[in-house]
């Protein structure tokens, strides 16, 4: 199967308390499924096809979308200049 043909999909709605994740994501179905044996009555496998594909339900007061902005350029320097300190080579210290 080809990346763009892996998927995850969302489902929920405003009225019932769960939502279902259905994924392709190899980290997502490792986090869920360790999330689903440590609290059952939270998370739950509703399937799992045996090719890559895993369903789970999730209490929606367990998720959470986060949205990160993108770092200024200040901050970023800032990073660099504390990265170097400590002796932690950046991406740009090994490629330019």
């Amino acid at each position: 199967m080809k990346k763009k043909e892996k998927f995850t999909q969302v489902y929920f709605n405003e009225a019932d308390p769960v939502m279902e994740i259905d994924t392709h994501n190899t980290n997502l179905k490792h986090r869920l499924t360790a999330f689903a044996r440590q609290y059952p009555d939270l998370c739950r496998i509703v399937s799992d096809d045996g090719e890559g594909r895993m369903s789970f339900e999730i209490d929606k007061r367990r998720c959470a979308f986060r949205l990160t902005a993108p770092y200024s350029e200040e901050r970023k320097q800032g990073l660099r200049e504390k990265a170097q300190t400590q002796g932690i080579h950046t991406r740009e210290a090994h490629h330019g």
